[in-house]
């Protein structure tokens, strides 16, 4: 089995995590240039791209195969959220409602866009459907992920204005998203041929408002009440969730009848939970917010465990197709 290498980006994760812990909110209170307004102009330039990206007449014509993509959204929108809902009524007012909220956080994201195309197309998968599902996830994310945590945010932080949010997620967001959409036939060469550099442009935005969150909590006091005990259990219920999401979406193509092709797509897409979405939409949804840091905490495992594991399976699946192929052939070949 090929050896796990975790990629510069989850160890810059790590590394900023260890930079707000030993020397929080450096750059955060410099004018006119601080480390809040870098990020809120690199949020809207990551969306801004996001739209140049996203090719409307490929939207349109991926649409056809409806049943899968509807599986993949209420499964990413609606399954994953009602999985963690039952448990807040348990949780609520206890020390351990800050971490369900995180919990939640992740249960609402959309799904991965890059990773997702590509680990599809590792393992034999409907490559058209995938593209089609993690572009039109992130959309639709826009909308759903503040629908789904504005029930909980209200309740739990007076500081929460769904107005005021609604407002930041217009200007950050959907307005970046349609500019770049209308601009998209007229810079999608430049962008073709920029793709890995927007690329580490993303994460270096992530892995600031990552050191901004945890630079908040820390200084807030957050993980002071945060046992190593909690932590560990965190983190199993976040494997945990991420292997039930698999087994569910593998029982629910089953049920549709789906092809190979489409049950790759329905379980690589259905279960993948997105990084990018979920640091952006922390910086809107939690700003000014004591415990971003703590909110991101389940998403940030989920991101790292889910390219562990799914680049495991697509990998063995992609030998599983490469060894029926030829036997398939040898078998052609000596039937003749």
């Amino acid at each position: 089995m090929k050896k796990y290498i975790p990629d510069w980006f989850i160890l810059g994760l790590m590394l900023m995590i260890i930079a707000a812990w030993v020397k929080p909110g450096i750059a955060m209170n410099i004018k006119p240039v601080e480390l809040g307004t870098v990020i809120d102009l690199g949020v809207v330039l990551i969306f801004f791209f996001y739209g140049l990206k996203l090719d409307p007449v490929k939207l349109k014509s991926g649409m056809r195969n409806w049943r899968m993509h509807l599986a993949v959204q209420v499964t990413t929108f609606l399954v994953f959220p009602l999985v963690v809902l039952p448990f807040y009524p348990v949780l609520k007012d206890t020390n351990l409602e800050i971490l369900w909220i995180g919990m939640f956080f992740l249960a609402a994201l959309p799904s991965t866009v890059s990773s997702s195309v590509v680990m599809v197309s590792i393992a034999g998968g409907n490559i058209p459907g995938a593209i089609f599902n993690a572009s039109i996830s992130g959309i639709i994310g826009i909308l759903m992920t503040p629908f789904w945590m504005g029930f909980f945010l209200q309740a739990s932080s007076a500081e929460f204005e769904f107005s005021g949010i609604i407002i930041q997620l217009v200007t950050r967001i959907i307005i970046p998203v349609v500019a770049g959409l209308l601009l998209h036939r007229f810079f999608i060469h430049v962008i073709t041929k920029h793709l890995k550099k927007l690329a580490a442009f993303d994460k270096i935005i992530i892995l600031l408002i990552v050191y901004e969150s945890f630079s908040e909590s820390f200084m807030a006091g957050i993980f002071q009440s945060v046992s190593w005990l909690t932590l560990g259990v965190l983190f199993i219920a976040v494997i945990m969730l991420f292997f039930m999401m698999l087994n569910f979406t593998g029982f629910l193509a089953r049920i549709m009848d789906f092809s190979r092709e489409d049950t790759i797509t329905l379980q690589f897409a259905g279960t993948k939970k997105s990084l990018v979405h979920g640091s952006v939409f922390a910086s809107v949804l939690f700003s000014g917010i004591g415990g971003a840091g703590i909110w991101l905490l389940p998403i940030m495992i989920y991101h790292s465990f889910q390219l562990f594991y799914i680049s495991m399976i697509a990998g063995k699946m992609q030998r599983n197709l490469v060894q029926h192929k030829n036997e398939t052939f040898l078998k052609d070949r000596f039937v003749r």
